[in-house]
């Protein structure tokens, strides 16, 4: 559903999405030499060549290299259907929503190689001996970096400015969805182990607070992409408020329980790092659990904080039927 965001109206339709304002130009070879198109392809080049320089010495075991491979590939991938369709001028014929999807892959695309670029020279690169593949390792994270503020800026320039009509996944309430999704999976990484949390029932508690606001917000995207938010029994503005108000909800519950049932003593947490046994030696692709209760615990704090951003910015929005 398109969505303005106060006072005055300006149609996305007729002017470039890289905010420059430029004419977009569809279906034409020359939209590469737009702004926005050189900046797809040096996304297309950077995920390209981390991939690559990775791939050709198989610097990429473990759950860590994987992840990172996978990161790369994928957006490669991805922008160069995105590439392919604004060549051609497919738009009308994509089975989601263009308004809606450049902008919300941009974003996850920029959050997955910001992961890529801190968690592969943390937990994979560091234990990699010096030599050809720790330099074609380096090089790849380097590239990583070069993709991920690509990235960025295009979320940048194609987000919604004020008075404009744009698809919802624009806006600022938009791409926080992006944000507490993706912040919710790494989330349930952390927690892959149910040792975690399945002997207290607070913690698990925690665990559906994070799975519930996880698919809430991902049905919130994946209406917006597919446009049949009126598929909804009840109108969609009043759907992503009450999701906003219930996910902070939710998210204040977990962020007192979880660091208070991981490190109080008293209700059977480890108060302090040293006697966790799984990290008292560094493993190369792992995280031991002390770490990852800790990193839980920020990652609630942080998705917390956006809903309530969420929240508020959801309440600048006014819905038009274009």
């Amino acid at each position: 559903m398109p969505v303005t965001v106060t006072r005055t109206t300006i149609t996305t339709t007729t002017t470039s999405s890289s905010g420059l304002g430029s004419p977009t130009i569809v279906g034409s070879p020359r939209a590469l030499t737009q702004p926005l198109g050189l900046l797809r392809l040096l996304q297309l080049v950077s995920t390209c060549v981390a991939f690559s320089l990775v791939a050709s010495v198989g610097a990429w075991t473990g759950p860590m290299g994987n992840w990172s491979m996978f990161t790369w590939c994928f957006c490669f991938s991805v922008t160069l259907i995105i590439l392919i369709v604004e060549l051609c001028g497919l738009q009308a014929r994509f089975p989601l929503s263009w308004r809606n999807f450049p902008i919300t892959f941009a974003c996850y695309a920029a959050l997955f190689c910001l992961s890529a670029s801190i968690i592969y020279p943390t937990t994979y690169v560091q234990f990699l001996s010096h030599g050809r593949s720790r330099d074609h390792a380096i090089a790849a994270t380097f590239f990583s970096c070069i993709a991920c503020v690509a990235y960025a800026t295009e979320v940048a320039w194609t987000r919604a400015r004020p008075g404009e009509i744009t698809g919802y996944m624009a806006t600022v309430p938009g791409l926080l969805k992006v944000l507490e999704t993706f912040v919710a999976c790494i989330i349930f990484a952390f927690i892959s182990d149910t040792y975690l949390y399945q002997h207290q029932p607070a913690l698990e508690w925690c665990v559906a607070v994070y799975a519930i606001c996880f698919i809430l917000a991902a049905i919130a995207i994946l209406l917006n992409l597919g446009e049949c938010t009126n598929v909804l029994p009840i109108p969609f503005p009043s759907f992503l408020s009450g999701l906003a108000l219930l996910s902070v909800l939710l998210y204040a519950t977990a962020l007192v329980l979880w660091p208070l049932y991981q490190f109080d003593e008293k209700y059977g947490g480890q108060p302090r790092r040293s006697r966790d046994v799984s990290c008292s030696r560094s493993h190369a692709y792992y995280v031991c659990g002390w770490d990852r209760r800790l990193a839980v615990a920020i990652l609630t704090a942080i998705n917390l904080l956006a809903y309530v951003a969420d929240l508020v910015h959801s309440a600048h929005l006014v819905f038009v039927k274009v």
